[in-house]
């Protein structure tokens, strides 16, 4: 949990490094659902004006997925929220007991003309460790499983078959545990959490988890990086 990163000794940030936070290798997974998302009406209409398309993932602290996505050529924006729980409009303090059901994901809105959805799945699954489940480093809970919450039939189909192509060819030598679910409702989280590496760069999380894995991901997808970002 990033609030009790400040309290982690020498030894506890070592091993939440070494755990895989860092990971970056073609993966994936899920445990397949039937049956079509239900993107709420704004959202549709949303995209109908601007052209753009939704994405909704969960791989971890979603302060390192907005990072990441925020980095990529044609990703429009990106919001920090929750998904896939039992009751709405949850806070963060109830995110936290695990109990809502809900996993911290990141909606990323993105050009279409300019990155694929396919595209968008090749850096969730190289970007962190789909095979620990309810976990990835030392921050656990199922608040941060591993999960695609797809928008159409569309999403559903290109996620299942990509993750069992990765789960086939055996890259990451462990089943893959990724969790693919239609997503029903998507709840933003508090204005603190947007934003928050680009705002709290010093901030200890940001140094020691999120910065290492951005140096990484900017050498694997250097040729997908926005420009002048």
């Amino acid at each position: 949990m990033r609030n009790m990163f400040v309290r982690l000794g020498t030894a506890s940030i070592a091993r939440s490094l070494a755990a895989g936070l860092l990971a970056l290798s073609s993966c994936a997974s899920s445990t397949a659902e039937q049956g079509k998302a239900q993107m709420p009406k704004e959202s549709r209409a949303k995209e109908t004006e601007t052209g753009t398309k939704l994405a909704t993932f969960g791989a971890g602290c979603f302060w390192c997925v907005e990072a990441v996505f925020q980095r990529l050529r044609g990703v429009v924006s990106v919001e920090s929220g929750y998904a896939g729980g039992t009751i709405d409009n949850p806070t963060y303090k109830q995110i936290c007991t695990g109990t809502t059901g809900h996993a911290e994901v990141c909606q990323i809105r993105y050009d279409p003309a300019k990155v694929s959805f396919d595209e968008l799945l090749e850096v969730f699954w190289r970007t962190h460790d789909p095979t620990t489940l309810n976990r990835q480093g030392a921050d656990v809970g199922t608040q941060y499983r591993s999960v695609i919450f797809y928008h159409d039939d569309q999403q559903r189909v290109q996620a299942q078959r990509r993750k069992q192509e990765l789960d086939k060819s055996g890259a990451w030598g462990a089943p893959i545990v990724t969790e693919i679910s239609p997503l029903v409702k998507f709840f933003k989280a508090e204005d603190y959490h947007q934003n928050y590496f680009r705002t709290n760069p010093q901030q200890g999380y940001c140094q020691f988890v999120i910065r290492p894995k951005l140096e990484k991901f900017e050498k694997v997808f250097q040729d997908k990086l926005k420009t002048g970002r």
